[in-house]
C-alpha cells in the first residue's frame, strides 16, 4: 500500500484540488445569499452574484458624479502607487542592512539586537505617531508599510547570508577578494532570490498596513473606499473591492515568482513541477 505521504496528484488532479475550496466557498455563499434574500429581498448583507456582477461593472465603467473619475481605477492607482513605494523602499533597505548584518560581524554585533527589538514593535501602535510626525498625506502611509515589513526582510536576509557555506567565503578570500568584492560577487547573487521570496511573503502584511492607513486618513484608495461605504452596509461594493484586492495581490505574487524563476533558475531547482 502506497503511503499517503508519497502520493502525488497529476496535473488534472492538482488543478481540481486547487479549485475545490473556491467552488465550495462559492456554493456556500450562494446558498446563504439565496436563503437571506428569500426572507428579505432587500437584504444587503449577502447580495446575489448577479448584484455583485452589476456592481463591479458599474464600478469599472461609470464615472463618479462628484469627481468624473472611474472610482475603482482611481482607487487602484492610488493604492498600488503607495504599495510599490513602500515595498520598494523596504526591499532596498532590507537588502543593504540584511547583507551588512549577515556578512560583517562587527555590524551584526552592534545592530542585530536593535533590529530584533524593532521587529517586535506593532506597527499599528505607532501609526498615530507617524500621522503626527509625517502628517496625513502620502508619506505616512508609505512609512507605515516600511516600518511594518522592513525588519522582517532585514532579518530574513541576514539569516540567509549567515547560512551561506563558509567555504565560499574562504575560497573567495584565498583568491584574493576583499570584503567589498565578496559581498558583490559571492553574497549578493545568493541573496537576491531570497529577497524576492521575502517580498512575496511580506505582501499580505504590506496590504494590511496600507488598507489600515487608507481607512484612517485618505481621500482615495481601495481601503478608503471600503471603509467609506461600510456605514451604508454596501456589501455590493465592499465584496467586489475585497475580491479585486485579492486578485491584485495574487497577480503581484505570481509576477514576482515568475521573475525569480526566470532570473534565478538555479535557486528553484528541486521545486515540485520542475
Amino acid at each position: 500500500m502506497k503511503r499517503l505521504i508519497n502520493q502525488r496528484p497529476g496535473r488534472v488532479s492538482t488543478a481540481a484540488l486547487a479549485l475545490l475550496p473556491f467552488v465550495v466557498l462559492a456554493l456556500f455563499y450562494m446558498f446563504a445569499s439565496d436563503a437571506r434574500l428569500a426572507e428579505n429581498p432587500n437584504d444587503k448583507l449577502l447580495p446575489s452574484f448577479s448584484t455583485l456582477a452589476e456592481s463591479f461593472v458599474r464600478l469599472t465603467t461609470e464615472p463618479s458624479q462628484r469627481t468624473g473619475e472611474i472610482l475603482l481605477w482611481q482607487d487602484t492607482e492610488a493604492s498600488l502607487r503607495r504599495l510599490a513605494q513602500g515595498v520598494g523602499i523596504s526591499a532596498a533597505i532590507g537588502l543593504i542592512v540584511g547583507v551588512a548584518l549577515g556578512a560583517i560581524p562587527l555590524i551584526r554585533s552592534g545592530f542585530a539586537p536593535f533590529v530584533a527589538v524593532l521587529s517586535l514593535i506593532p506597527p499599528m501602535a505607532v501609526l498615530p505617531v507617524l500621522f503626527i510626525v509625517f502628517g496625513l498625506g502620502e508619506v505616512s502611509k508609505v512609512v507605515l508599510i516600511v516600518v511594518g515589513i522592513t525588519p522582517f526582510i532585514v532579518r530574513d536576509l541576514q539569516q540567509r547570508v549567515q547560512e551561506l557555506p563558509r567555504e565560499l567565503i574562504i575560497k573567495a578570500q584565498t583568491l584574493g577578494a576583499n570584503s567589498w568584492q565578496i559581498v558583490l560577487r559571492v553574497i549578493l547573487p545568493q541573496v537576491v532570490p531570497r529577497l524576492i521570496d521575502a517580498v512575496r511573503l511580506s505582501l499580505g502584511t504590506a496590504w494590511l498596513f496600507l488598507i489600515s492607513a487608507e481607512a484612517i486618513a485618505a481621500t482615495e484608495g481601495l481601503g478608503y473606499r471600503i471603509f467609506l461605504v461600510r456605514r451604508y452596509l454596501a456589501m455590493d461594493v465592499i465584496l467586489p473591492y475585497v475580491v479585486w484586492i485579492t486578485l491584485l495581490a495574487y497577480l503581484t505574487d505570481f509576477l514576482l515568482k515568475q521573475t525569480s524563476r526566470r532570473a534565478f533558475p538555479w535557486y528553484h531547482t528541486g521545486e515540485p513541477g520542475r
